[in-house]
């Protein structure tokens, strides 16, 4: 029995980070970050294309402020949830480009808004 026992402690063990296992997680894994990034590519768009239309247009320049914001937040968001070891790992770093060039996007119509 010793023996029997010695020889299955030495078999490979699986590893999570097996190939073939990649495919489900990277779908689980993506199909939320698409989403927040879909969402975040909106907010700037409207923050970008969908401005105030003179001067004394408060409202737009509140609605602008308000929609650079909701895009730096969901920046924010996406950049956390991609930095998690394990999503890092199945998805790669070019997730992470989205969220920065989307939020440094957010952040120049900022403050050029004024």
């Amino acid at each position: 029995m010793g023996a029997y026992r010695n020889a299955r402690l030495r078999l490979p063990r699986e590893n999570i980070d097996l190939p073939e296992d990649r495919g489900c997680l990277r779908w689980v894994l993506g199909v939320p970050l698409t989403l927040i990034h879909l969402l975040n590519a909106f907010s700037v768009f409207a923050a970008v294309f969908v401005g105030p239309e003179a001067e004394w247009d408060h409202h737009g320049y509140e609605n602008t402020a308000m929609m650079c914001l909701v895009a730096m937040c969901l920046s924010v968001l996406g950049l956390l949830i991609t930095l998690i070891p394990s999503v890092r790992r199945a998805m790669g770093l070019w997730w992470l480009a989205p969220p920065l060039v989307l939020g440094l996007i957010a952040y120049i119509r900022g403050e050029t808004l004024g």
